[in-house]
């Protein structure tokens, strides 16, 4: 139960960083650390105390193992986590280069 409250704890942060902040920069690790938050999320419902993997005996039924669906969940999230973090980069870096600053606040006062 403390994991999950941890894994609370941190997707808070990460919000708190997307939410609070109003650099550019910041607002990208705020959404990595939500991206990791949710990631341990699906690897935490998966696992159980004392399992085994589900690949160490594949002919034998084993009774008490981790269910490797969350753990497939949670690749395919990784990647499509490093596909929106280039993206969110490479957004950032084109309004550095236009506006050349990475303050939102004042970027908006440069709207024109």
């Amino acid at each position: 139960m403390l994991t999950y409250f941890l894994c609370l704890v941190l997707f808070c942060v990460g919000l708190y960083a997307v939410l609070r902040k109003r650099n550019i920069i910041k607002i990208i690790i705020g959404i990595g650390i939500i991206e990791y938050a949710v990631n341990l999320f699906f690897v935490l419902g998966g696992y159980r105390i004392g399992s085994r993997s589900p690949i160490e005996a594949v002919d034998q039924v084993i009774l008490n193992k981790v269910d490797p669906m969350p753990q497939a969940f949670a690749s395919v999230s990784i990647v499509v986590g490093l596909a929106l973090t280039v993206l969110l980069v490479t957004v950032g870096i084109r309004i550095y280069e236009k506006y050349g600053t990475f303050d939102i606040t004042r970027i908006n006062k440069l709207k024109g």
